[in-house]
């Protein structure tokens, strides 16, 4: 009996309200959803901000500066900051670290096929590939015989100095994702770079300059690749540690300069009016970037009186400005190597200078004879300087760009993109002096011994920094994402 009433119910006609209610529910349910996942998208990096940062500067009664999240350090610490002296668009590891006699024996015989078959090559795929040798003789100089272009003789006069990799490998044949994974340890847009990385980690030692500064150069010669503002992005960190790019020319902040009439007792009086306001946001909303907003207003308002007489140059001795060839305000490669120098005495956690124009698919050596002198003496410079002023020991400098060039010729006079094998140059803070490590294949094009990833880089900056590269991570889209990315090693073999 039952059994018959349920069979007549169920062919009872569903009323056509329920089906609209139930319609209704499933798609407002289903909406809901989405909306929450588009909420958790728009949300998210917020989110993760508020929890990835627990700075006194997340307590908006708080002025105390960033001490870091590896506090205490993971293990002692051999720099304390970092000066990046990056070459943007690629530099010949053939015309400036790694020589190859071989290769010069070839120059204009075919490429022998089993180096090349299958491999990535940027703009020469598919076409005829020939052996093109060093475009200029190499010199031993130093007690330790560092083997380096004669293009450089000042940076060669530091060579007992500097540890000279000469077995980096990269994973991006173009510049832009190229200087992505150099700069991030990834080629996504919306990671943390390198500098932002190592400002959460460590804090800043300084309460009015930037913990990190970018700064640009361009010389002569070659292709000037744009360098975008998202290789100094602070990702899905807060964005207080984000890069600082200061002009090389002219004002260094636009207006650093307070307009005639206001004085800074009255703009102390806007800030603070400006930031209470932003206090009753924050108590409101708990978004952790206006806690940011209130932090660089207090930022802008300290750098008013320092930045002003970090560039004023006046009080370098002549004989310095010469030693670096520097020209205060011109804007070039020398002037910007003895700003970092200044900025690294104030306190500056990290910083990174791009020259531009290393991008030679044509006419090499000529492009070379120009870059050389542009930076030759003044990379030399500074790391002299560093070390008469007793910094050297604990700053990391960095010299190199985002990949190398091909062993073969482009258009008969240049070389293509390379990422199989490149040099890099590093001193100071904790590398090991007057060594070289790794190689590359007879004619330059493999990294064949000791092979260094980008990601290995990262790791023993970081390693050098106090920081184990596997602890600081941040949780972000469901993994504990590291500059390092899933990969990187130490290299302990350069450590001093």
């Amino acid at each position: 009996m039952s059994s018959e009433i349920e069979d007549q119910q169920s062919a009872i006609p569903t009323p056509q309200s329920a089906i609209e209610i139930n319609r209704r529910t499933f798609l407002g349910s289903g909406f809901a959803g989405l909306g929450s996942l588009a909420l958790n998208a728009m949300f998210g990096q917020s989110m993760l901000a508020a929890k990835a940062s627990q700075s006194p500067l997340q307590n908006p009664q708080s002025n105390e500066r960033w001490r870091g999240i590896v506090n205490p350090l993971h293990h002692p610490a051999k720099a304390k900051r970092v000066i990046y002296l990056y070459q943007a668009g690629g530099p010949s590891h053939l015309e400036t670290f790694d020589y190859k006699p071989k290769l010069a024996k070839m120059h204009d015989n075919p490429m022998p096929e089993s180096f090349t078959k299958g491999q990535q090559i940027a703009q020469l795929q598919g076409k005829p590939l020939t052996c093109f040798g060093p475009q200029f003789d190499f010199k031993k100089f130093g007690k330790s015989g560092q083997e380096i272009c004669e293009l450089f003789p000042e940076i060669g006069s530091i060579s007992d100095d500097v540890c000279i990799v000469r077995s980096m490998w990269g994973e991006q044949i173009n510049h832009d994702p190229a200087h992505m994974l150099m700069n991030t340890g990834s080629i996504i847009a919306g990671r943390p770079s390198m500098g932002s990385w190592a400002l959460y980690g460590l804090g800043t030692e300084t309460e009015n300059l930037p913990g990190f500064v970018v700064l640009m150069s361009t010389g002569k010669g070659g292709q000037q690749q744009p360098i975008a503002s998202r290789q100094w992005s602070a990702g899905f960190l807060p964005s207080k540690f984000q890069g600082v790019k200061l002009n090389s020319m002219g004002d260094p902040v636009l207006y650093i300069n307070n307009p005639r009439g206001l004085r800074a007792a009255i703009q102390r009086d806007s800030i603070e009016a400006i930031n209470q306001l932003n206090k009753m946001q924050y108590e409101a909303v708990k978004d952790p970037e206006i806690l940011t907003r209130i932090a660089q207003y207090e930022m802008s308002f300290q750098m008013q009186t320092s930045v002003p007489g970090l560039v004023d140059m006046s009080s370098e001795p002549q004989h310095v400005l010469d030693m670096y060839g520097a020209k205060p305000g011109d804007g070039s490669f020398a002037s910007n190597c003895l700003l970092a120098r200044r900025l690294a005495e104030r306190g500056v956690r990290f910083i990174q200078l791009y020259h531009r124009d290393w991008d030679h698919h044509n006419n090499v050596k000529a492009n070379v004879e120009l870059k050389a002198p542009e930076v030759d003496r003044a990379t030399a410079a500074l790391i002299k300087d560093l070390k008469q002023r007793g910094m050297l020991e604990d700053t990391l400098v960095v010299w190199g760009g985002e990949f190398g060039r091909t062993p073969m010729s482009q258009g008969g006079s240049g070389r293509d993109h390379h990422i199989k094998g490149f040099s890099y140059m590093l001193a100071g803070g904790g590398i090991k002096a007057g060594i070289n490590y790794g190689a590359t294949d007879e004619l330059g094009y493999e990294a064949v011994e000791n092979p260094v990833s980008i990601h290995d880089l990262h790791a023993t900056m970081l390693h050098l920094l106090g920081i184990d590269h596997l602890r600081m991570t941040v949780k972000f889209q469901g993994i504990d994402a590291r500059l390092t990315n899933v990969s990187g090693e130490v290299v302990k073999a350069i450590l001093a």
